[in-house]
């Protein structure tokens, strides 16, 4: 991108329309060329899963240490072996508080909370290289007694994005149902 085109406001607004387009993709790896010499590799996971719980319960299963390794320990990574679940989750619950789960093979930082309806975390397994950081968006709405969770998960390396997807499904959604119906 030259000098010109980032100070021409057409130029970025095409840019920026065209990588919001690619982000909902899904799960497949995409090359966007949307200006001469900008190339981006961008993978994307949604996925939407109903719980029979509040928005409020799901939330709080998310965002409290207790709660959360109670999901941790029925995951298919402690199920595995793939992680020490006698290591507690730890959970800050204000924008910028880091955050380490899975035995503190997951860490980030919270960057934005709204009670009952949204969490978004800069997100990463220990096993990236150093600095890269995804982000994962979980957005709650009411369904009846229960909640729909519309998941966002981009920025990832996109030879991980089978592996994430499915992790996804094992590690949370799955036993997210589970500890939600013993209450």
């Amino acid at each position: 991108m030259t000098a010109n085109d980032r100070d021409d406001p057409t130029s970025r607004r095409q840019v920026i329309a065209g990588l919001g387009v690619v982000a909902m993709v899904g799960t497949r790896s995409v090359r966007a060329e949307s200006a001469p010499g900008l190339t981006h590799d961008v993978d994307a996971i949604h996925q939407e899963v109903s719980f029979k719980a509040p928005p409020g319960r799901v939330y709080a299963l998310l965002t409290g240490e207790r709660e959360f390794q109670k999901v941790v320990v029925l995951s298919g990574a402690a199920q595995s072996g793939k992680i020490k679940p006698t290591i507690a989750a730890r959970i800050g619950r204000e924008a910028g508080a880091p955050f380490a789960i899975f035995g503190g093979f997951i860490v980030g930082r919270n960057i934005e909370l709204v009670a009952d309806t949204r969490l978004v975390q800069a997100w990463r397994p220990q096993n990236w290289p150093a600095g890269v950081y995804s982000i994962v968006k979980f957005e709650l709405s009411g369904q009846g007694a229960g909640t729909l969770l519309k998941f966002d998960h981009t920025g990832f390396p996109v030879s991980d994005a089978e592996t994430l997807a499915q992790g996804w499904n094992l590690n949370y959604w799955q036993p997210m149902a589970t500890v939600l119906a013993q209450l």
